[in-house]
């Protein structure tokens, strides 16, 4: 534990001293994805130490490709994404949401990095037996996570902020920028505020979306948060004719389904989409309690939420089991569940307080924080800069962006990372979840403040007319 310690705290310095990687030689590649349009760019490979105290060490390869510009001569800073998670690949958030980008990339060049352990970047995997964390019993989740850590291609210790910081900063040096513009989404804004702590000469402006705070301390907070978004939903639902009266009571509904799965899971048979066979799958309280969470995230999946529930309510479960195997899958192929582990072990979890939150009157109860706990009962403490958990001042321009009803990164993270800044703004998309660049009018504002990044200037009153997805009344969607 001493010499894990000393790791731990000494990688200011470990980090800091490194030489200047030539220049980057890039080749024309496609970026690609499963049901995606693959996209056109120029791509990479930047060596780095896997230690970087040892510098003459294994060495691992960090993906990157440019995404030109649509015009010949672009703006000579571009914009590098920084995708969340923790555990999400920058070149699959792109690819996913690529046309929220494409005001900006009429005039500049979208970088992106692969942080390291996602995507191309020596992805960490491990095999998770039927669903993911959330879903499995906390107290199965130390020998499932022994058994990842003995697979893993990868020391975990050098997967963190810190050092993902540093590979950041060796980019931009290979790619000769004197400064480049940040986009950083939910744990995205972390790696930004970092980096902008670090290395502040080298940004120019950065665009936080779905704020992480530098010192809060993800996990205890989510149940609260998540309840406070599925309460803003239940409410807009009540204030609607239509949708109070064809879902009355959702409240109550839930609570209704959660008593009904505390004792044991349901046994759900289900159409495979592709076969037509019958499908049969395990629906548990941990199920119900990750769907609402992750369908939260959106207005567009929380306009089914009402809908989903209700439907369950009255005994057909399929829906809302179907919902959440899709959904789980889909971040479970979209993250790397280690490198997530890495961050969260390090930065996270031992930063959680000694006093139990109180989580009663929050549908997901304590089973994030039982999950993280059991997860972090084995997984090893990373490398950490010791200023990474503290707040910091900066005058460099930054534009803050949160979702009314974000479930994990909600209004008040914003408002608290901007009482640093001298020289932000913060926008709140009224009713929107988590993540705000691709909500209708954002792209052309995102576009606006790289062109003049002086927050004060930017006229967002469009902001102001967009509004949440109108909620599913039957399957065939909406009312007319």
């Amino acid at each position: 534990m001493a010499a894990r310690r000393a790791i731990w705290l000494s990688l200011t310095v470990l980090v800091a001293p490194h030489a200047t990687p030539a220049p980057l030689a890039t080749e024309d590649c496609r970026l690609s994805s499963p049901w995606l349009p693959t996209i056109s760019a120029q791509c990479a490979t930047v060596s780095v130490p896997e230690n970087p105290a040892e510098p003459d060490g294994r060495r691992i390869g960090l993906f990157v490709a440019r995404v030109p510009s649509l015009n010949a001569a672009p703006q000579l800073d571009p914009l590098v994404l920084i995708a969340g998670g923790p555990g999400q690949a920058a070149s699959d958030l792109y690819l996913g949401i690529r046309g929220a980008f494409e005001h900006v990339r009429r005039d500049r060049d979208i970088i992106l990095l692969d942080q390291r352990g996602t995507g191309r970047s020596n992805t960490l995997r491990c095999e998770l037996d039927d669903g993911g964390v959330e879903t499995t019993d906390p107290a199965a989740l130390p020998a499932v996570m022994a058994e990842c850590l003995a697979d893993l291609d990868g020391d975990p210790r050098f997967y963190t902020t810190s050092v993902a910081t540093a590979d950041l900063e060796r980019v931009r040096e290979a790619l000769e920028l004197d400064a480049w513009n940040i986009y950083g989404v939910s744990y995205g804004t972390r790696v930004a505020l970092h980096y902008l702590r670090r290395f502040p000469q080298h940004v120019r402006a950065v665009v936080l979306d779905g704020v992480v705070p530098p010192d809060v301390a993800l996990g205890p907070a989510i149940a609260a948060n998540a309840q406070e978004a599925l309460d803003l939903a239940f409410a807009r639902c009540a204030d609607e004719p239509e949708c109070s009266a064809r879902f009355p009571d959702l409240s109550l509904r839930l609570e209704t389904l959660t008593t009904r799965l505390s004792d044991s899971p349901l046994a759900v048979q289900l159409p495979d989409p592709y076969a037509g066979t019958p499908l049969d799958r395990s629906f548990s309280l941990l199920h119900l309690k990750s769907v609402i969470r992750l369908m939260s995230y959106s207005p567009q999946t929380v306009a089914l939420l009402p809908l989903l529930i209700t439907e369950a309510y009255a005994g057909n479960y399929g829906p809302v089991t179907a919902q959440a195997y899709m959904m789980i899958d889909e971040v479970e192929a979209g993250l790397s569940v280690p490198m997530h582990n890495s961050v969260v072990c390090t930065e996270d979890v031992p930063f959680f307080t000694q006093q139990r939150p109180d989580f009663s009157g929050a549908f997901l109860g304590s089973s994030i924080v039982d999950a993280l706990l059991a997860v972090c009962s084995v997984w090893p403490r990373g490398l950490m800069d010791e200023d990474l958990k503290t707040t910091f001042g900066s005058d460099r321009p930054v534009l803050l962006l949160s979702g009314e009803a974000d479930p994990i990164t909600p209004p008040e993270y914003g408002l608290r990372v901007l009482s640093s800044l001298a020289n932000a703004r913060h926008l709140i998309g009224p009713g929107q979840g988590h993540g705000q660049v691709g909500v209708g009018c954002v792209p052309r504002l995102l576009r606006a403040f790289l062109d003049d990044p002086e927050p004060a200037n930017l006229d967002a009153r469009c902001l102001e007319q967009e509004r949440p997805s109108p909620f599913f009344l039957d399957f065939n969607g909406p009312a007319p």
